[in-house]
């Protein structure tokens, strides 16, 4: 019986190392990181434990938002219990350092950029219905946005968190009122940086309804 040394080399990984005992191997070209085997006829293969890394993806889910045949349709969540449910946005405008200066001392000429950024962050959850098709119209227990001047990173940051107790989750809420909230810094700090970028608008939070807890790590 033939007792040969298999080696298994692939890029970024430690090189694991195999005896196999193989009645008879006919190997027909072995290149790097991949081994080509023309005819194997295995008579009895003892294989170590190779712990290679693994990426194992979840099973799909249907979009809730599509029918049968594919079209969109606003879910029916008359049958679910009312719970209560939060979710918390965040987001940044980054800008140049002196126009953030600017926003601090509150020297822009349309007035108190944060302020009115909050306000209008506030006054966006409640309308998200009318802003995003398919999303119900939702009575909002609470809402709090906050804006946050970053000087090392030369940027406003933006929290939202939105609260209720009812049938459906509130993220597109939260996610609505930090992107409005952003596009209004743009809005009043447009005249001194044309260059402002909204980024990094996502959900770091939720939690209520069947799925449950929802927590990114940062």
């Amino acid at each position: 019986m033939q007792v040969c040394k298999l080696h298994v080399i692939q890029p970024n990984f430690a090189r694991y190392s195999h005896t196999c005992h193989l009645h008879t191997c006919h190997l027909h070209t072995c290149h790097l990181h991949t081994c080509h085997l023309h005819t194997c006829h295995l008579h009895t293969c003892h294989l170590q434990t190779c712990h290679l890394p693994t990426k194992i993806m979840p099973m799909s889910k249907k979009l809730t938002h599509l029918d049968e045949s594919g079209r969109a349709k606003m879910v029916d969540v008359g049958h679910k219990p009312d719970t209560e449910r939060v979710a918390v946005a965040r987001g940044s405008v980054t800008m140049q350092p002196e126009t953030l200066q600017l926003i601090i001392e509150g020297n822009m000429k349309k007035g108190d950029v944060l302020a009115v950024a909050q306000l209008s962050g506030v006054m966006a959850a409640k309308r998200t219905s009318d802003l995003i098709p398919l999303c119900h119209p939702l009575l909002l227990s609470h809402i709090n946005v906050v804006c946050t001047p970053n000087p090392a990173e030369s940027r406003v940051d933006i929290e939202a968190t939105v609260r209720l107790r009812g049938k459906t989750g509130v993220e597109m809420e939260a996610l609505t009122a930090v992107s409005v909230a952003g596009l209004t810094i743009y809005d009043m700090a447009k005249a001194v940086d044309r260059g402002m970028r909204l980024t990094d608008v996502r959900v770091v939070h939720k939690d209520g309804g069947q799925s449950g807890a929802f927590t990114t790590e940062e």
